[in-house]
């Protein structure tokens, strides 16, 4: 076989006209939070107004394949109105250029109605018109719906510290039940999806959901009378045998422009009232994030202040823990509350179990003020609470215990198990570990007087004035 053979002359050519090849620059996209702005507006004038109401952050990345990326643009702007008068949505899409720069091109407008579905408006002006179109959506929703409590207010429960210095308004609670539940909250989803964390849509067709709307009546620039949705609250029924039912709070957002004004707790208030006078068996919350459980808290705690049935019961443990000088484990599951104290606060407040020893650690740490010379019992007693809650009742008995523990592949959804026979710690418990679960443990316990600290100084100030 022959071979070709190349001269020295063909080996050295004339760099200018050397040829180069190489690979595109593949698009790396741009995240959806880079290029995405939601405003909230209450009128057609707030619309491209720099005065609007903006949310962030959001995580919007979520909504989108490919990690939350946007391919195929270049100077991608995308900028979303939602309307609080009919929750209806327009998005504007603008952008410099778009090619394909190797991972296609994303459909924005169909990942935007993958969250906004129907509401969303294709037209700006038709948007704009449903300011009017739609004015009195509001009204017309809860026009048949049941009053549950009628209140005159600038949005402050009497308890409530608020900032809010409007005149006095009306504000009311709806309660909706049945096929009007799923044609209203079909309006919401967007919301509750951008603003409620790890949220899912509930199951219209299912009779036993119920929505709770707080909604104020205001006079606008016409002097005609406006409803407006400050909040909803979406709470499941469900049987408890023999007889009885359990309300479940599964979702609650008052809308952003109308946070942090005591509507919250005003309408969490309003449902334990609803509680209590249909007499279910107990109201739970479908895991409330931080900040609800803090407006729960507070809320129960001043509750239970005021309930005479566990008093004797309180006043024991708090008289007792002032003598105390042995910070033994057998001396800790005496401080908890007797159960005929869990189940009087049950029966009368709805207040379940799991919600009332937050609560009892609350006011025995409000019953031994000052609390300086006891802090070391009183954390002693909390950090056996977090303990059994995590690890088990019985750390080291038998049986496996499961905690959280972050490690440098995922800081989020890592854990250690421990598994212990016949009443001896297991080998698997090696002494890095045992101090790895220590130190996540005195986290928690952290955390926990933390809360229990700004809830007492909380519920203290309001009992001052």
């Amino acid at each position: 076989m022959g071979t070709k053979h190349h001269s020295s002359s063909d080996s050295i050519s004339d760099p200018k006209k050397r040829r180069r090849v190489g690979f595109s620059k593949t698009d790396a996209g741009i995240e959806a939070n880079d290029c995405i702005t939601i405003y909230i507006v209450s009128s057609a004038e707030d619309v491209d107004s720099p005065n609007s109401f903006c949310l962030e952050p959001i995580d919007l990345n979520q909504f989108f394949e490919d990690d939350g990326r946007i391919f195929g643009y270049q100077g991608l702007k995308i900028t979303i109105w939602v309307s609080l008068i009919s929750f209806h949505a327009y998005a504007d899409i603008s952008f410099e250029s778009s090619s394909d720069g190797g991972r296609g091109i994303t459909n924005v407008k169909y990942a935007l109605q993958n969250i906004f579905a129907e509401s969303l408006v294709d037209e700006k002006d038709a948007f704009l018109q449903t300011f009017s179109t739609e004015s009195h959506y509001v009204r017309s929703v809860v026009s048949n719906a049941e009053t549950l409590q009628h209140k005159v207010s600038n949005g402050c429960s009497t308890e409530s510290n608020c900032l809010l210095k409007s005149e006095p308004s009306d504000v009311e609670v709806f309660r909706i039940a049945g096929t009007p539940v799923g044609h209203l909250y079909s309006r919401l989803v967007p919301l509750v999806l951008l603003l409620v964390d790890g949220s899912n849509p509930i199951d219209v067709l299912d009779p036993r959901w119920e929505i709770y709307l707080l909604v104020q009546e205001r006079k606008d620039t016409q002097e005609d009378s406006l409803s407006r949705l400050l909040g909803f609250a979406a709470v499941y029924r469900f049987h408890r045998y023999p007889g009885s039912t359990r309300m479940r709070l599964g979702q609650i957002l008052v809308m952003p422009p109308y946070q942090r004004k005591g509507y919250g707790r005003f309408l969490l208030e309003v449902l334990n009232g609803v509680a209590v006078s249909e007499n279910v068996y107990d109201l739970t919350i479908e895991e409330p994030e931080d900040s609800l459980q803090y407006v729960r808290l507070c809320i129960d705690v001043e509750r239970l202040l005021v309930f005479d049935p566990i008093q004797q019961s309180l006043e024991s443990v708090i008289s007792h823990l002032k003598q105390e000088n042995s910070l033994k484990k057998s001396y800790m599951c005496k401080y908890a509350p007797p159960l005929s104290a869990v189940e009087d606060v049950r029966k009368t407040l709805k207040i379940n179990k799991k919600q009332f020893e937050q609560c009892w650690e609350i006011l025995i740490y409000l019953g031994l003020a000052p609390i300086n010379k006891y802090m070391e019992i009183y954390q002693a007693i909390v950090s056996h609470r977090v303990k059994a809650e995590v690890v088990g009742k019985d750390s080291e008995g038998a049986g496996k215990q499961v905690i959280d523990v972050p490690t440098e592949y995922d800081q989020q959804m890592s854990f250690v198990m421990f598994k212990s026979q016949n009443g001896e710690s297991s080998s698997i418990e090696t002494a890095d570990n045992q101090s790895i679960v220590e130190e996540q443990l005195q986290k928690l316990v952290d955390k926990r007087m933390n809360q229990i600290k700004l809830i007492a100084e909380k519920v203290s100030a309001v009992h001052r004035q």
